[in-house]
C-alpha cells in the first residue's frame, strides 16, 4: 500500500514509500543539499524505518544539485549548533574521534543492505560527502550534467564517508587514487565509461530511468534477488574455488525453496 505521507522528514531528508520502493529524498535545494551531521543521522533513521516490504530504494535530491557535500559551517570555529567542532574532535581522544566518525558512517552503511537493491538517481554536483552518499548505493543512473568530486585530500582531510572501498570497486585503484589525489570532477560520460554510473541519461529523463529500472528490479522474485545479491557481494574476498562453492550452496537453496523441501 502506497503511504503518501512521510516516514520521515527532517534535517533535510525526506522518507517516503510507494508498496515495494522507498524514495530517499534529499531536501534543502537551497543549500544544494549541503550535508551536516544532522541529516547523517537522518539518513540513518530512514534506513532504521524501512517497512520489510520495501525491496527497492531510490536515492534523489531536490534542485540543481545532488549535494554539494558538506556544509561549510562545518569549517568555522563554532561548527554547527549543538555538535563538535573539528576542533573539538581534534581535541578529543582518540577513541572519542573514532566513535564520533562512525556514527556520521551509520548514515551511509545501511544503502547495500542485502535485502534491498538502492538506485541513486544523481544530477548536477556530487561532490566529497554527496560523492560518497551516491557511492554508497548499489547502483547509480546519473543526468548527463553529473559533477562527481571527491575533494577532501584538497581540503587536507581524506574521504571517510565509506566511499573510498565502493570508488575502488568500481574504477580500481590507480583511478581512484587520481581522482581523490586531484579532487578534479567526473563527467557524466567518463561516469558511464567507468563504471561508476550504470547509466547516464539526459536531466530530463533521469526520473523515468530510474522508474524503468526499479521495475525491472522488481520483476524478479526477491528471495533469488537476495540471493544473487550477496553472492556478488562476497565474490570480492573469495577466490574462485570458494565463489563456486558459494554459488552451489545458494542455488541449493534456492531448488529446495522452491521445491517446497526443508533444509
Amino acid at each position: 500500500m502506497a503511504s503518501f505521507d512521510p516516514l520521515l522528514d527532517k534535517d533535510g531528508v525526506r522518507l517516503t514509500v510507494d508498496d515495494a520502493i522507498a524514495t530517499v529524498t534529499l531536501a534543502n535545494p537551497a543549500k544544494r543539499n549541503a550535508q551536516s551531521p544532522a541529516l547523517w543521522r537522518a539518513l540513518a533513521e530512514a534506513g532504521q524505518l524501512l517497512p520489510g516490504t520495501v525491496r527497492v530504494v531510490v536515492l534523489r535530491a531536490e534542485g540543481k544539485s545532488f549535494s554539494a557535500g558538506l556544509d561549510r559551517q562545518a569549517f568555522t570555529p563554532e561548527g554547527f549548533d549543538g555538535e563538535p567542532s573539528f576542533i573539538d574532535l581534534a581535541r578529543g581522544s582518540d577513541a572519542e574521534l573514532d566513535a564520533t566518525i562512525a556514527g556520521y558512517q551509520e548514515g551511509f552503511t545501511w544503502w547495500r543492505r542485502s535485502d534491498i537493491v538502492s538506485i541513486a538517481a544523481v544530477q548536477g554536483h556530487a561532490i566529497g560527502a554527496g560523492f560518497q552518499l551516491a557511492l554508497a548505493c548499489d547502483l547509480r543512473v546519473v543526468a548527463d550534467d553529473v559533477q562527481f568530486a571527491m575533494r577532501e585530500t584538497s581540503l587536507g582531510l581524506v574521504p571517510d564517508l565509506t566511499g573510498t572501498h565502493p570508488l575502488v570497486g568500481l574504477v580500481g585503484y590507480a583511478r581512484a587514487l587520481e581522482i581523490c589525489a586531484t579532487g578534479r570532477f567526473v563527467s557524466a560520460e567518463e561516469a558511464e565509461r567507468t563504471g561508476l554510473a550504470n547509466l547516464a541519461v539526459p536531466a530530463d529523463q533521469l526520473d523515468g530511468a530510474v522508474r524503468d529500472l526499479a521495475a525491472a528490479l522488481l520483476a524478479a522474485p526477491r528471495d533469488a534477488l537476495i540471493e544473487t545479491k550477496a553472492l556478488l557481494q562476497g565474490a570480492v574476498d573469495r577466490t574462485y574455488a570458494d565463489q563456486r562453492v558459494a554459488e552451489r550452496a545458494a542455488q541449493g537453496r534456492r531448488l529446495r525453496d522452491l521445491a517446497g523441501v526443508g533444509d
